[in-house]
């Protein structure tokens, strides 16, 4: 059995960890499908490059607003992708041969799963090989999750991890989910050409977010989509290309493609946990302590396996809180959950961060609201905006800010002067009189929801 003195499960946040202050080390990475993990290859990148795009279309399709004749004439799909994919494969492939030429990194392409404490079988398709550790991170990452009928119907059904890479977009998408993979991905195809169902089984989409956002996005997406709104499918018929959903309420939906996009599940039932003790949640993630240490000696956690917020930015900084941990043991330092902003990049746009209103509300929290519309500022009349908005949640007595949410053009880059205050405890009369807002640009639709406040 080979001892390495650090094992690394997952390539994704994972290889981050790594950096030249390990050099003194024997180090192993061990990815079972992936150099670059999830949000190089089937997420976060791939996902934007491809819903800038049909944004790109959809303004050409939309310039008439703005009294200029333009048409669409074609999105060629196949060219959007290789595009896409040949840059992004290409920075998998580097990846590779970077930790590859390093000579004190071994890389070990397959499965991994626990024999024992800090014991490893890993499965090649050269055959298995057993490693020890002295230390290991696991960053496997998660899966989408299938729902029974459509796994038990078994017919043809596409997940985010393979429908970016399809060869043409799809007549009739049906898509299973609401969340925001669910309605970035209804973008990308709806904005090249494809007819899209969305079934969801909450009234609106985007449930998880500010209720505000939630309903207006949901208004917005009726005329675009149809919306199967409370209902869940109940089995799956019909044949490849030609498939038929069933729903709870006796109705069906007709489809060339199905993609399911319900959720994630983490990969912690992949790896044998149990053999080294390490304990998991009741949804799979792998419990750690505010150091991203596990419950087994010597066994660290990061990412999607484990976070309470599944985003690639808290993996990241979670790489960072344990490559510190792991060189020093004595000066530990922990992440931190509580303020995660988070972004929506379908058209328009959302971003958040902090409590939403009705988590205020079922908290019993004192808080103000303050709200200005994109189009109540100059730059939102440039760009006729009608329904963008920002919306923040402020302590009364003291001007804290609580929660921050905003729909429209750029919001992902928007929220961040409030991101900024919410972390370092910039009270809103502080932050709408001391720094200047330039005028006419989009930031003072921010500007004008702290005025709001009245404080």
């Amino acid at each position: 059995m080979r001892h390495h003195d650090l094992v690394v499960i997952g390539a994704g946040s994972g290889n981050a960890v790594i950096d030249d202050s390990f050099a003194d080390l024997d180090v192993a990475i061990v990815e079972e499908r992936w150099f670059g993990g999830t949000c190089l290859n089937a997420g976060c990148i791939p996902s934007k490059m491809l819903t800038y795009t049909a944004h790109v279309a959809r303004t050409v399709r939309e310039a008439g607003a703005y009294g200029v004749d333009a048409e669409l004439r074609a999105v060629r799909w196949r060219e959007v992708r290789d595009r896409v994919f040949t840059r992004l494969d290409a920075e998998r492939e580097d990846g590779r041969t970077y930790r590859e030429q390093q000579e004190w990194v071994t890389l070990y392409e397959g499965r991994a799963r626990f024999t024992g404490p800090r014991t490893l079988r890993i499965d090649r398709v050269d055959g298995p090989v057993d490693v020890s550790a002295g230390q290991i991170v696991v960053a496997a990452g998660g899966r989408p999750l299938v729902p029974g009928p459509v796994l038990d119907a078994g017919l043809p059904y596409e997940t985010s991890d393979t429908i970016m890479r399809i060869d043409a977009p799809p007549r009739h998408l049906a898509i299973l989910g609401g969340g925001y993979i669910a309605a970035e991905l209804a973008d990308v195809f709806a904005g090249t050409g494809s007819s899209v169902t969305i079934v969801e089984k909450e009234e609106q989409l985007l449930g998880p977010q500010d209720e505000t956002v939630r309903e207006r996005f949901t208004d917005l997406a009726r005329p675009r989509y149809d919306l199967r709104l409370g209902r869940e499918v109940t089995a799956v018929g019909g044949r490849p290309g030609g498939l038929r959903l069933t729903l709870d309420g006796g109705s069906t939906v007709e489809a060339d493609a199905l993609l399911v996009a319900v959720g994630r599940v983490p990969n912690s039932d992949r790896l044998d946990l149990e053999a080294a003790g390490i304990a998991t949640h009741d949804d799979g993630r792998v419990i750690v302590d505010a150091h991203q240490r596990t419950t087994a000696e010597g066994v660290f956690a990061l990412g999607d396996i484990c976070s309470p917020v599944p985003l690639k930015h808290v993996a990241n900084r979670e790489a960072k809180v344990v490559a510190h941990n792991l060189r020093h043991p004595d000066d530990l330092i922990a992440a931190d959950h509580d303020l995660v902003p988070a972004a929506v990049f379908t058209r328009p746009q959302i971003a958040s961060v902090g409590a939403t209103e009705q988590e205020c509300r079922d908290s019993g929290l004192d808080y103000q609201v303050g709200t200005a519309g994109y189009g109540d500022i100059a730059y939102g009349w440039a760009m006729e905006d009608t329904t963008g908005f920002c919306k923040v949640l402020a302590e009364p007595r003291t001007g804290r800010l609580l929660g921050a949410h905003l729909m429209g053009e750029q919001a992902p880059t928007l929220i961040q002067p409030l991101v900024l205050a919410a972390t370092l405890g910039i009270d809103a009369t502080t932050l709408t009189k001391s720094p200047y807002w330039i005028h006419p640009a989009l930031t003072e639709v921010v500007e004008n929801a702290l005025l709001d406040l009245g404080l």
